[in-house]
């Protein structure tokens, strides 16, 4: 059962029955998770801010909250009013749970188009070579680099494993120079690289556990997900306000 499915509400109440003890809650919202069968694994399960209620890290790092007893299991947004203004603790939590995972991959595993100079910050760029929108993107990739913007790109074939994107991607990734293997097929130019261990699938799975559904996706350092292109002054602004 996926997860849009299960939360089509803003709660669910459950009919097993727990012991509200906190030294308790764990046990019981796990066993309430398992009982709704989640695709995606738990990570963490620790206390909110919000005294009774305890957020529930999924892998990839999306947040639910569930009651202490685990009958009640919510998904949203948690705010917090400082000083008159509102802070999002979800997207808080999210956008760090991503950040983690983003900038613990391997440069290597990228292919990286370093800023010009000084570098300022970076953004992680889930691609795919048959994406018109991600060749617009990588046309304006040099003015990023130029106002000290390091861009990274991963893999994510949006139409699937063993289509055309995740074949082309495979042979960029395969290929001795990435970097112009990457800037070769966006100008359309076909090119032959011998199959090998490379990371495409991984990194296919990775974005879509912080969920990508389409290309560009732009990640910036903080762990800020920006879906679909946008212009290099804007990416550049956001970027480095994000460092």
């Amino acid at each position: 059962m996926r997860l849009t499915q299960i939360f089509a509400a803003a709660a669910l109440a459950l009919a097993s029955t727990f012991a509200v003890a906190d030294d308790a809650a764990e046990k019981a919202i796990r066993q309430s998770l398992e009982n709704l069968q989640l695709d995606v694994p738990v990570d963490t399960i620790s206390a909110s801010p919000l005294p009774g209620l305890y957020e529930v890290k999924l892998k990839g790092s999306r947040v639910l909250y569930a009651s202490a007893d685990g009958q009640y299991i919510v998904q949203g947004y948690m705010f917090q009013l400082k000083d008159g203004k509102p802070v999002n603790l979800t997207e808080k939590t999210e956008r760090l749970g991503i950040s983690k995972l983003i900038n613990a991959i391997p440069v290597a595993e990228t292919v990286v188009y370093p800023a010009v100079g000084e570098t300022k910050s970076h953004i992680t760029v889930f691609t795919d070579t048959t994406c018109p929108y991600c060749h617009k993107l990588h046309a304006e990739v040099p003015e990023l680099n130029k106002r000290g913007i390091e861009v990274r790109y991963v893999a994510f074939p949006r139409q699937g494993l063993g289509s055309p994107g995740d074949e082309q991607l495979q042979a960029v990734w395969c290929s001795k120079d990435k970097k112009s293997a990457m800037d070769k097929m966006v100008d359309g130019k076909e090119i032959k690289a011998a199959k090998c261990d490379n990371p495409v699938s991984k990194q296919f799975a990775l974005g879509q556990s912080i969920g990508v559904n389409g290309t560009p996706a732009i990640v910036l350092a903080d762990g800020q997900v920006i879906p679909g292109y946008q212009p290099a002054p804007q990416v550049a602004k956001l970027a480095l306000g994000a460092k």
